[in-house]
C-alpha cells in the first residue's frame, strides 16, 4: 500500500513541473503579445513576428492587414521586402568565396573592377563590408529618388556613383553605405560568371529550403506577398515604386519569418561559413586608428540589458526589418512590417528581453511620489570629464538636462526599484546620498554607468527663440530625405511648423534664427538650406554630433 502511494507521488511530480512550465510558457506568450499589440492594430499595415529559443519558435504570429483595399490579415507566412537584411546574406556570400580561395577580404576592388576611380586610395572589400570606404552612398544622392522606377544593370548603378567625390579617405569613418555592397555584388558575379541572384538562390535558399525567399521583384507574381504601405497627413497610401534592381545586394531579397529562422540556424550551425570566419561578421571591425565600430559585415554587435549580441535591421519603401540574435541565450528575434511608418526595432529589443527575463523597463509603469521626495534628487551632477546634467522639477514632474550646445530637456519617471528612468526605458538615474549628506547619481546609459556627484550650479537659461512669420515658414513645408524610406516630413499649422521623421510622431520645431530651429524634446536642430535662386532646396539635422544633410523632394 506505502509502495503504491509512493509511485502516486512520483507521478505528480513531473505532472506538477510539466503544469508550471505550461504557465510560464503561456505567461511568456502573453507578455509578448502585449508588446507587440499595443504598438500594431488589426486595421493597419502590421508586422509579422517570430521569437526562437534554441532554435525552435516559441512564439509566431502577426497582427495587421497584409492588403489594406482587399481587407487581408497578415500571418506569418508573409513575404516580406526584408531591405537591408539583405547584407547579411551578401556578406555570407563573400566570406563563401573566400573560403574557397577565390577572394581576400584585404583584395583592392580594382583587382576585380579595374575601371573603378579610386582617386588613388586603396579600396579593399573590407572598407566596402564595413561601411568605411568613403564611396558616396547613392542612395543619398538627390538623383536616387528620380531613378527609382528605372531598372538597372550592376554596372548602369555603379556608374551612378562612381565618379562623385569621396566622402573621406577609406578607414578614416565609419557612414553606413549602400553603394558599397553594391560593389560587393558585383564582384560576386566577376568571380562566379553568375548573377547574384542565382547565386543566393542556388548556394543559400535551396540548401537550406528557404522555399519562401526571393530575389524580390515588382513584377513576377509571388505567393503571400505582403504588400508595402507608408504614412502620410491624410492616412495611409500605397508605397511608393522602387524598382527592386535598384537595391540589388543591398536590400532587394524578400523572405518570410520561418525562413529567416532558417538562415539564422544555419549561421548558428556554421552552415556557410567556419566561425572564424562568422566572427569577423559580427564582432565589429575597426578604424584606421584603432577604433571601434560595432559593425562587422552584414551585422552589428549590440547589447540588451547586458546580454551580447548582433543584429540588423532593413528599411526600403513600405517596408521595415529588424532581426536579433543573442548568443549566450540562443534567442533570435525577427520582426517584419509592412509599412516604413513604426520603429519595428523598438519592438523587436522590448520582446527579447522580456524572452530571456530582463525586460526594459516601461514608463506605464511608473509610481507616484510625493513632491518632498521629487524635490530631494533636484540638482546639478559633476561626471567625468566635466559633464554636468541638471535636474528639475516642474508640475510635480522631473527633467533631466545636460550642459552643452544641445542640451535638451528630458522626462524622467520613477520606479518600483527606485531607479528614475527615460522615456525608453534604456537610460536611468539612481539616486542617493553619500554619508556626509550630499547627493549623487549612478547614471546608466545601455551598458554604461557614471557617477555623478552633486554640486551648486543653477541649471541654463532656456534657449531663446525668435518669431517668424507663417509667410516665411510656409517656404519650409516638404520632404526631404535623409535616406530611402526615413524622410523628414515638414508642416505648417497657423504660426507653429512641425517636424515628423519616419515612424516617429509629429514634434513641433522652435526658432533661433530664421533657418535654424530646435526640438524641445530631444537634443537635435534642423537648418534649413537655399540654393542660389532663395529657394529652400535641403535641411540639415544636428543630432548626436552628427550633421545629416537632406534633400528636398517634394
Amino acid at each position: 500500500m506505502k509502495s503504491s502511494q509512493k509511485f502516486r507521488i512520483f507521478l505528480l511530480i513531473p505532472f506538477f513541473l510539466f503544469a508550471c512550465l505550461m504557465i510560464e510558457a503561456q505567461d511568456l506568450e502573453k507578455e509578448i503579445d502585449d508588446i507587440v499589440s499595443s504598438m500594431y492594430t488589426v486595421d493597419e499595415p502590421g508586422i509579422s513576428i517570430l521569437v526562437a529559443k534554441d532554435g525552435k519558435p516559441i512564439f509566431r504570429k502577426a497582427y495587421g492587414k497584409a492588403n489594406l483595399e482587399l481587407d487581408v490579415d497578415l500571418k506569418p507566412e508573409n513575404v516580406f521586402e526584408i531591405g537591408s537584411i539583405t547584407k547579411q546574406f551578401t556578406a555570407v556570400a563573400i566570406l563563401m568565396l573566400e573560403e574557397q580561395g577565390k577572394l581576400k577580404i584585404e583584395d583592392k576592388i580594382t583587382k576585380y573592377i579595374p575601371d573603378y576611380p579610386t582617386n588613388d586610395k586603396i579600396i579593399t572589400i573590407h572598407h566596402l563590408l564595413n561601411h568605411t570606404s568613403g564611396i558616396k552612398s547613392y542612395t543619398g544622392m538627390e538623383s536616387f529618388m528620380k531613378l527609382a522606377r528605372n531598372d538597372m544593370t550592376p554596372k548602369e548603378l555603379i556608374n551612378v556613383f562612381k565618379n562623385e567625390p569621396m566622402d573621406f579617405d577609406p578607414g578614416e569613418k565609419f557612414l553606413y553605405n549602400n553603394s558599397g555592397y553594391i560593389l560587393l555584388g558585383y564582384i560576386i558575379e566577376v568571380i562566379t560568371g553568375d548573377t547574384y541572384e542565382n547565386f543566393i538562390e542556388k548556394n543559400i535558399f535551396k540548401k537550406i529550403s528557404m522555399n519562401s525567399s526571393y530575389y524580390g521583384s515588382m513584377k513576377e507574381l509571388i505567393k503571400n506577398r505582403a504588400y508595402g504601405y507608408q504614412q502620410k497627413d491624410e492616412g495611409y497610401v500605397n508605397a511608393d515604386y522602387l524598382s527592386l534592381t535598384l537595391p540589388y545586394v543591398a536590400g532587394s531579397l524578400m523572405s518570410t519569418v520561418d525562413d529567416l529562422l532558417k538562415w539564422q540556424n544555419a549561421i548558428s550551425a556554421n552552415t556557410f561559413i567556419k566561425r572564424t570566419s562568422l566572427e569577423k561578421a559580427i564582432n565589429g571591425s575597426t578604424l584606421n586608428n584603432g577604433e571601434e565600430i560595432n559593425y562587422g559585415y552584414g551585422w552589428g554587435k549590440m547589447t540588451i540589458q547586458g546580454s551580447k549580441g548582433y543584429a540588423h535591421s532593413g528599411g526600403i519603401f513600405g517596408y521595415t526589418t529588424n532581426g536579433i540574435f543573442l548568443e549566450d541565450e540562443n534567442v533570435y528575434v525577427v520582426g517584419l512590417t509592412n509599412c516604413n511608418c513604426k520603429r519595428v526595432s523598438d519592438i523587436t529589443r522590448r520582446v527579447a528581453a522580456v524572452v530571456i527575463g530582463k525586460p526594459i523597463p516601461n514608463k506605464k509603469d511608473a509610481i507616484t511620489l510625493s513632491e518632498d521626495k521629487l524635490k530631494k534628487w533636484v540638482g546639478a551632477y559633476q561626471f567625468e570629464e566635466n559633464v554636468i546634467r541638471h535636474v528639475t522639477l516642474r508640475d510635480g514632474q522631473l527633467y533631466s538636462l545636460r550642459e552643452g550646445e544641445d542640451s535638451r530637456e528630458f522626462k524622467i519617471y520613477p520606479m518600483k526599484d527606485g531607479s528614475f528612468i527615460f522615456d525608453e526605458g534604456t537610460i536611468s538615474y539612481t539616486f542617493s546620498m553619500t554619508k556626509d549628506g550630499r547627493r549623487q547619481t549612478i547614471f546608466k546609459s545601455g551598458e554604461e554607468s557614471f557617477t555623478g556627484k552633486g554640486i551648486d550650479k543653477a541649471p541654463p537659461a532656456e534657449k531663446k527663440t525668435i518669431k517668424v512669420s507663417s509667410d516665411i515658414l510656409k517656404k519650409y513645408i516638404g520632404k526631404y530625405e535623409l535616406q530611402p524610406s526615413f524622410i523628414i516630413n515638414v508642416t505648417v499649422e497657423g504660426d507653429s511648423i512641425f517636424a515628423q521623421a519616419t515612424g516617429q510622431p509629429k514634434f513641433e520645431i522652435f526658432a533661433e534664427t530664421e533657418l535654424r530651429f530646435f526640438l524641445k524634446v530631444v537634443p537635435a536642430e534642423i537648418v534649413f538650406s537655399k540654393n542660389e535662386e532663395g529657394k529652400v532646396d535641403s535641411l540639415t539635422l544636428n543630432q548626436g554630433g552628427r550633421q545629416m544633410p537632406a534633400k528636398k523632394i517634394e
